[in-house]
C-alpha cells in the first residue's frame, strides 16, 4: 500500500471512498464527501495534508487535514478519515492518521483535533481535548472531542476550536 498526497485525479476516487465509508459509518450526516469537496476549496485547506491510501492503483483510503484556530493560534483538525468498507480494519486508516501526523509535525503544527469514535482515536495517541485546554464551540460528550499534541515541546493552549465556515458549525 502507498499513502502520498492526493491529487486532482483522486478527486473522484476520493469522493466515492468517502461517500462509502460514511453510508456504513455509525455517525454520519451523510454529506462527508461534500465537506471534502468544500474544504478543498477553503482557505483552510493545506494541500499536503490531503491524502490518499493507494492499494493495486485503486485508491482505497483519504484523510484530511485542515487548519482550525485555538485561541487565534491555526492548529488543524483531522476530518474526514475514510477508508472503503471492504478494506477496513486493517490499518489503513492508523497508517493515513501516522503519516498525517508526520507531515503535520514536519510544516509546524503543533496540535491536531478530531470529533469521533473514542475507542478508535486513541490507538493514534488522541485525548480528550480538554486535556490540552481545547474546547469545542458546541456540545459534545469529552471523550469524543479529542486532540494530539504533535510537538512534545508545544505549549499548552487554551481556547475555543474555530473551524471554517465549511463546516457549518461556527
Amino acid at each position: 500500500m502507498e499513502i502520498r498526497q492526493e491529487n486532482r485525479n483522486d478527486y473522484d476516487a476520493v469522493y466515492n471512498v468517502v461517500t462509502k465509508a460514511f453510508k456504513t459509518a455509525e455517525k454520519s450526516d451523510g454529506n462527508e464527501q461534500d465537506l471534502v469537496n468544500a474544504l478543498r476549496k477553503s482557505k483552510s485547506f493545506i494541500p499536503e495534508l490531503s491524502l490518499v491510501a493507494v492499494e493495486n492503483k485503486k485508491v482505497v483510503g483519504h484523510i484530511l487535514f485542515t487548519k482550525v484556530y485555538v485561541g487565534g493560534v491555526s492548529e488543524l483538525a483531522l476530518a474526514p478519515l475514510s477508508v472503503l468498507p471492504e478494506y477496513q480494519r486493517n490499518g489503513i486508516g492508523l497508517a493515513l492518521i501516522k503519516k498525517g501526523h508526520g507531515i503535520a509535525a514536519k510544516l509546524g503544527y503543533d496540535y491536531s483535533i478530531v470529533l469521533g469514535n473514542s475507542e478508535y482515536y486513541p490507538k493514534t495517541g488522541y485525548v480528550p481535548a480538554s486535556v490540552y485546554g481545547i474546547k469545542a464551540s458546541f456540545d459534545v460528550p469529552d471523550k469524543n472531542f479529542m486532540a494530539i499534541k504533535l510537538n512534545d515541546k508545544a505549549a499548552k493552549i487554551n481556547g475555543i476550536v474555530k473551524y471554517d465556515t465549511a463546516f457549518g458549525i461556527n
